[in-house]
């Protein structure tokens, strides 16, 4: 492609999730609650275990990155879909659109192998109690966390080089709520086969790995629950794993189904409409799902309000 080509497309235009004005305000009110929720929840996690030394265990560490890791995600993406329903306007600039692009593919790499991480960490406390603590120490910590975030940085890095090589020099409205790498790519000039190829191996490898690890992980804790004496510790077992898997099967479920089925075979509408699961919905359920029958999250709740009321008081 001719280097003149490059700058041909300015703009994008992002139709959103409705044309309908009434809607999209509407829509605008929701997403604005949702938003402002799952930055209270994820950040009142992260307060509690930075203010709680019960909570400075393996788990939590992984729970804070995972809520630090959602607040950027929904920040790299419900800002600027607001200002379009509120606007009505879905006008974005090329390189906005490239960034937000290659921002939310990596976040949403990050929580796939974070997520897989959390499965081997629950794995290790079920079925190796007695070694666990020796085995997550805190340098196995910081390693399992730079794998987290590192991998990501290379499939990301590889993607950027990639999308680097086209052009946009035709259409510019994009059938999505924000720039999101499979749609976007559809609208690149020339032949876009081995770039859907390398997106489909990234897409293995951050999906399919992390998933891997996460199905072997409760198979062996399934097992190893099964064979429990003790009916409350079976109990207390499947409550810890249980909010794990509940976020598991809607994030996984959705991102493949975004990322691993090809787009030519989707429904127009499906893939934005898929991906208001992952990128709204899942956000906003993690600091729900992981504190509502978490009794360490409610003692560390109750002593911050004892404080609060106790100040407040003297």
């Amino acid at each position: 492609m001719g280097a003149e080509n490059l700058t041909s497309v300015t703009e994008f235009i992002l139709l959103g999730l409705t044309s309908h004005r009434k809607t999209q305000l509407l829509l605008f009110s929701v997403f604005l609650l949702i938003y402002s929720f799952t930055l209270v929840g994820n950040l009142l996690i992260i307060l509690l275990v930075r203010t709680n030394s019960h909570l400075r265990t393996p788990m939590y560490f992984f729970l804070t990155h995972l809520s630090g890791l959602e607040i950027c995600y929904v920040t790299s993406t419900m800002p600027q879909m607001l200002a379009h329903l509120l606007s009505g306007n879905g006008a974005i600039s090329f390189t906005r659109c490239m960034l937000q692009m290659h921002i939310s593919f990596f976040l949403g790499a990050v929580e796939c192998f974070l997520l897989g991480v959390m499965a081997y960490d629950r794995y290790l406390a079920i079925c190796h109690p007695l070694t666990y603590a020796v085995i997550m120490g805190t340098w196995r910590l910081l390693q399992l966390a730079s794998v987290s975030w590192g991998i990501p940085v290379i499939l990301t890095v590889i993607n950027v080089v990639c999308t680097l090589r086209f052009s946009f020099c035709g259409p510019n409205r994009v059938n999505h709520f924000f720039c999101e790498l499979p749609v976007v790519m559809k609208l690149a000039c020339g032949d876009t086969h081995l770039i859907e190829a390398i997106l489909f191996v990234a897409a293995v490898l951050a999906l399919l790995g992390p998933l891997s690890i996460i199905l072997t992980s409760y198979g062996l804790i399934l097992s190893t629950v099964l064979w429990m004496q003790s009916a409350s510790g079976r109990r207390k077992a499947f409550s810890t794993c249980a909010s794990h898997l509940a976020v598991v099967t809607m994030f996984y479920g959705t991102a493949i189904s975004m990322y691993m089925k090809p787009q030519s075979v989707s429904a127009p509408d499906q893939g934005k409409k898929t991906a208001v699961f992952y990128i709204v919905v899942t956000p906003l359920l993690n600091p729900i799902i992981y504190t509502l029958r978490n009794k360490d999250i409610h003692k560390a709740v109750k002593k911050m309000l004892r404080i609060t009321d106790f100040e407040q008081k003297y």
